[in-house]
């Protein structure tokens, strides 16, 4: 079902925001007025639009400042401005924003309809916007994946994704805001990289600040932002503890009515055991869970993740490359630390560098990487027993550790051992640097 698009008109004169509703709304799209540049980021934080038509002169602000809170917040709504007439100062000002267009007072509904149709038409919601989002891949875990999606999405409960760097974590959250009841909210997504134990309070819950002339101006926290939406948490383990606390209460009251979603690609439950991360907090996050898979662990699906990609590359100036056998054989046998982002960018450098209608293995800049060295090249046969007993230990952890992608508490599990048995060996063997 697809869901009708939205504007947000923003003039603080009501005849000419009732024209434009007016006028908008009979091209099949609902519109909302505000008035001024707060009113305008309050709507903006509840709702989710498509289009935002704002006057250049507000009553407590002006387009440019709304324009910005846009870029920063909202990145990748289309915005159009309305200018005095003969202010083309303004107009370029707000091309140079990035505006995609302007429109002129007196306002002219011939010059306003094409505009807004051009802004809405690749803006739509449902199905077409989930084909934005793709999930490429055929094979077992991948389709593992795209199941789990549709089951969380019809739950409404916060959502831990974990999942190696670059397995696309922030794409699977996105998917599961839009095929859930809350499509229609904002997705807004927070790096808790950014959030220090300074400044999470306002970062989470927003506070009031003062402005020239003794006013006051709100500032919106992003637990608001998201309101009866999906608020996205990239690198929840990057959060602070301090400020971790802070976001368990938050969530318990829950006053916005948001749905969490988090990511990270470290064990949580090492970093509660080290003290690291809130206890509560994971409990409350990981209600609903889902792994995203490793790109080494799905490589008949290489293929067809390398034309999605090439095509996105080189896309919309030219045809997409094609990538020869031994290219290809080339790409299925790397590790990918990085998954598929490590792959985008070995691709983006080939199309660089070479321009080429068909890729082949040479063209692909590929540093070998191996999994973390033991030392089965090492003369052990005049060791002294201390020494070869430390050896054979050293070799068994690192195994472990392979075999479970580094994951301490699986490979403690494989070990026979406690967690805190295998973390004081490490320290003692000198290992806990590598892992």
């Amino acid at each position: 079902m697809l869901m009708k698009p939205r504007c947000l008109i923003v003039d603080d004169e009501p005849d000419i925001s009732e024209l434009l509703s007016i006028t908008i709304e009979k091209m099949g799209i609902k519109t909302d007025c505000s008035g001024t540049l707060e009113d305008a980021k309050f709507r903006l934080s509840r709702n989710r639009y498509d289009l935002c038509l704002t006057d250049m002169r507000l009553p407590d602000g002006n387009g440019l400042d709304l324009m910005k809170h846009i870029n920063l917040h909202y990145s990748g709504l289309p915005i159009a401005v309305i200018t005095a007439f003969g202010s083309s100062d303004n107009a370029v000002s707000a091309l140079k924003a990035g505006a995609f267009d302007y429109l002129n007072k007196p306002i002219s509904l011939q010059q306003l309809r094409p505009i807004v149709a051009s802004a809405i038409k690749p803006h739509q919601y449902g199905e077409q916007k989930e084909r934005q989002l793709p999930l490429i891949g055929k094979s077992e875990p991948i389709n593992q994946v795209r199941h789990f999606i549709h089951l969380i999405s019809q739950n409404d409960t916060h959502t831990l994704i974990t999942g190696e760097p670059g397995t696309g974590k922030e794409l699977a959250a996105r998917l599961i805001h839009f095929n859930s009841a809350r499509r229609e909210r904002n997705f807004i997504k927070l790096n808790c990289a950014s959030i220090s134990d300074k400044n999470a309070e306002t970062q989470f819950l927003g506070n009031l600040k003062s402005v020239e002339n003794s006013r006051k101006k709100m500032k919106i926290g992003f637990l608001e932002q998201a309101s009866h939406g999906t608020l996205f948490l990239e690198q929840i383990d990057k959060l602070p503890i301090n400020a971790q606390g802070l976001l368990h209460e938050a969530l318990q009251k829950n006053k916005e009515n948001i749905r969490v979603i988090a990511s990270t690609h470290h064990d949580l439950t090492n970093m509660i055991d080290e003290g690291f991360f809130n206890r509560d907090l994971h409990y409350q996050l990981n209600l609903l869970s889902l792994h995203m898979p490793a790109l080494r662990n799905m490589h008949e699906d290489i293929p067809l993740i390398v034309q999605h990609l090439l095509t996105k590359i080189t896309a919309p100036t030219e045809d997409a490359p094609m990538l020869s056998a031994c290219a290809l054989s080339k790409l299925k046998s790397c590790h990918f630390e990085s998954n598929v982002s490590e792959l985008e960018n070995i691709l983006e450098k080939a199309v660089a560098t070479h321009h080429p209608s068909i890729i082949k293995a040479e063209h692909l800049l590929i540093k070998e990487k191996s999994l973390p060295l033991t030392d089965t090249n090492l003369d052990t046969s005049d060791m002294p027993l201390p020494d070869y007993l430390e050896h054979v230990e050293r070799q068994a952890i690192l195994k472990a550790l392979n075999k479970t992608q580094q994951n301490k508490t699986a490979a403690a599990k494989l070990l026979g051992v406690s967690f805190r048995t295998l973390r004081y060996r490490l320290s003692k063997l000198g290992l806990s640097k590598r892992t």
